[in-house]
């Protein structure tokens, strides 16, 4: 009950003072657990993940550190997330995200494990990519944009303007045996990522700017749609 009067409480706030854009809201489907992986510029970017779907099963794991924030930390605990050590393999915070993904719900995270103080993405680390291969769910990649300049904006009494943009789903291939291997883990976390940096302009896609495998998937996006003809003449 307490997190749904902080979401209200969050909409409201975020509809009289951002003009907040979502594209590609249509891939996240109901009644279906995703990871969401996203790029991280910053704090806020928690809250308009959360602000940009519909679906109120949704929750975030946040690092650690912000939890005795100021007033920050007070809100994400009011908001309910889930906390996340950035030192080492945090096995209660991947227990935790594994059962939100088991009962159906999103979970939100942020591969890079840090702020990209440059806002061009950072090299990914293997955590998003072990937690959808361990629980077989489908991966949205995610970007947010604008978030950094929320405050600035405020304070020239603007409306903040941010765009969160929801990619396609997809899921890593399965692991048939009970180790995932660290080549594995590492050709998944790079699908991952360059499926988000597919997703910002090309001057902030980072350490992924000249990965062949992002080449692949700018090929497939430009690719002309095939049109299927059926015998009666129709198209599809």
């Amino acid at each position: 009950m307490e997190r749904q009067r902080m979401m209200k409480l969050l909409r409201f706030v975020a509809n009289h003072l951002v003009d907040l854009k979502v594209t590609g809201g249509e891939n996240v489907h109901d009644g279906t657990p995703y990871i969401v992986a996203t790029s991280h510029i910053s704090r806020l970017d928690t809250p308009f993940l959360m602000l940009s779907t519909h679906r109120q099963d949704i929750i975030a794991m946040v690092a650690r550190e912000y939890e005795k924030a100021p007033f920050f930390g007070w809100f994400l605990n009011k908001l309910g997330v889930i906390w996340i050590s950035r030192d080492g393999y945090d096995l209660g915070a991947f227990r935790d995200a594994s059962v939100h993904l088991k009962n159906g719900w999103i979970v939100g995270i942020a591969p890079e494990g840090t702020r990209s103080k440059t806002q061009e993405l950072l090299e990914g680390k293997p955590g998003a990519a072990l937690l959808a291969i361990r629980n077989q769910v489908q991966v949205i990649p995610t970007a947010v944009l604008g978030s950094t300049e929320v405050f600035q904006r405020l304070l020239r009494l603007k409306k903040a303007r941010v765009e969160v943009r929801f990619g396609k789903p997809f899921l890593l291939p399965q692991v048939h045996d009970e180790r995932t291997t660290k080549d594995r883990l590492q050709q998944a976390t790079d699908e991952i990522m360059c499926h988000i940096a597919l997703l910002l302009p090309e001057e902030r896609r980072g350490f992924y700017a000249n990965h062949p495998r992002l080449a692949e998937l700018q090929a497939e996006r430009n690719a002309p749609q095939k049109t299927e003809i059926f015998p009666n003449g129709e198209q599809l």
